[in-house]
C-alpha cells in the first residue's frame, strides 16, 4: 500500500507541475489566417482562460477583422487583440503559433519577428505550415542563435472540416522535453498529436504521407475508369476494392466517382475538400525533400505532371485532388 500510495502521490506532483508550466504560457500569438489558420485559431481563442491574450495577425486585414468579430461575439475565452505585424504579434508572446502557405512565406515572417529589438523570452514557436524540412531545419537554427526560445514543426492533417471542428492530427517534431508544452496548445486545436521525433521529423512525416495518397489517388482514379469501362459498377467495384489489397483513403473515404461515397467531393463536383493545387504542392514538397535526402521515387514526376495538367483545366481547377479522375476522362453520369 505504500508503495501504491507513494506511486499515486508521485503522479499527482507530476500532473501539478505540468498544469502549473502549462498556465504560465498565458500571451499567444497567431499568425496566418487563412482557411485552416482561421479556423486554428478561433478554436485556440475559445478554448484558452479569460485571463490569458492572443494577438492575431494576417495580410489580409478583413480577415483579421472578421476573426476578432466572431471570437468577441462569442463571449468566451482569452482576451483578443488585433497585430499590426508578425513582429507586434510575437513581442509579447510565450506561445506563438503560425499557419502559412509557402517555405518563403515562413521565411519572411521569421526574418520579420527575429531582429535585435524583440525581446528575449523563452518562447515556444509552433509552425504549423506545410513546408519542406530543410527550410524549417533553417528557421529553427535562426530561432535558436536569436536566443529567442524553441521553434518546432507541427504540420496538420483534417483540413477545414477538421480545423472548423477541431478534430485535426498533428504530426510533431520536437524534442521530448518540449512535448507537453507543445502539445497542450495543439490540443486546443485538433484530437490528437503524434510526436514523430525531433524538429523537422513531423514534415518528413506528412510530406511521405502525402506523396503516398498523391499516388493512391491516380491509382485509384485510373481503376474505377478501368472497371466501369468494362462494364462494372462503380459502388460494386469500390466494395471489392475497400475489402481487398487495393484499399486505400481515395477509394473508402474520398471515391472519385459521383454517388459512390455520398460524403464525398465528387457528388458536389468535386468541390470542397483538399484542393488540386494543394496536393500539387505537397507533391512538390515531398519530391524536393527526397532529392536532399538522397531518396529515389519514379513515380514522382509522373504524378506531378498529372496534377499540374489537371489544375491547367477549367473543368478541374480549383476542385478536390480527386477531380483528377475527371482529367482521365472518367465516367460522371
Amino acid at each position: 500500500m505504500r508503495v501504491l500510495a507513494a506511486a499515486v502521490s508521485r503522479s499527482f506532483v507530476q500532473r501539478r507541475g505540468f498544469a502549473s508550466t502549462t498556465r504560465r504560457l498565458d500571451n499567444y500569438a497567431f499568425v496566418g489566417l487563412g482557411q485552416m489558420g482561421y479556423q486554428m485559431a478561433k478554436n485556440l481563442q475559445s478554448k484558452l482562460q479569460p485571463g490569458d491574450r492572443i494577438s492575431i495577425f494576417d495580410v489580409n486585414p478583413q480577415s483579421m477583422q472578421g476573426l476578432e468579430a466572431e471570437m468577441k461575439a462569442a463571449s468566451q475565452g482569452a482576451a483578443v487583440e488585433l497585430a499590426a505585424s508578425a513582429f507586434d504579434a510575437s513581442k509579447d508572446a510565450d506561445t506563438v503559433v503560425t499557419c502559412l502557405p509557402e517555405p518563403q512565406h515562413v521565411k519572411g515572417v521569421f526574418d520579420s519577428i527575429l531582429v535585435a529589438s524583440l525581446p528575449t523570452k523563452d518562447r515556444v514557436f509552433i509552425d504549423c505550415s506545410t513546408i519542406d524540412p530543410s527550410t524549417s531545419h533553417e528557421v529553427a537554427k535562426a530561432v535558436s542563435a536569436a536566443g529567442q526560445g524553441q521553434f518546432v514543426d507541427a504540420p496538420m492533417s483534417g483540413g477545414v472540416v477538421g480545423a472548423t471542428a477541431g478534430t485535426l492530427t498533428f504530426m510533431l517534431g520536437a524534442a521530448e522535453k518540449l512535448i507537453p508544452r507543445v502539445e497542450s496548445t495543439l490540443l486546443h486545436m485538433g484530437r490528437k498529436v503524434l510526436h514523430c521525433g525531433e524538429q523537422g521529423a513531423g514534415l518528413s512525416a506528412k510530406l511521405a504521407n502525402n506523396y503516398l495518397l498523391a499516388l493512391n489517388n491516380i491509382a485509384t482514379a485510373e481503376a474505377m475508369n478501368l472497371g466501369m469501362k468494362w462494364g462494372l459498377d462503380p459502388k460494386k467495384l469500390a466494395g471489392v476494392i475497400n475489402v481487398s489489397t487495393g484499399r486505400c483513403w481515395p477509394s473508402e473515404i474520398n471515391n472519385p466517382v459521383k454517388g459512390v461515397v455520398e460524403t464525398a467531393p465528387a457528388g458536389r463536383d468535386y468541390r470542397g475538400g483538399f484542393g488540386i493545387s494543394l496536393m500539387k504542392k505537397d507533391l512538390r514538397l515531398a519530391m524536393v525533400a527526397a532529392k536532399e535526402a538522397g531518396a529515389e521515387m519514379k513515380l514522382a514526376d509522373k504524378a506531378f505532371e498529372v496534377y499540374e495538367d489537371a489544375e491547367k483545366k477549367e473543368e478541374c481547377a480549383g476542385r478536390d485532388f480527386s477531380v483528377v479522375y475527371r482529367y482521365l476522362g472518367g465516367k460522371e453520369e
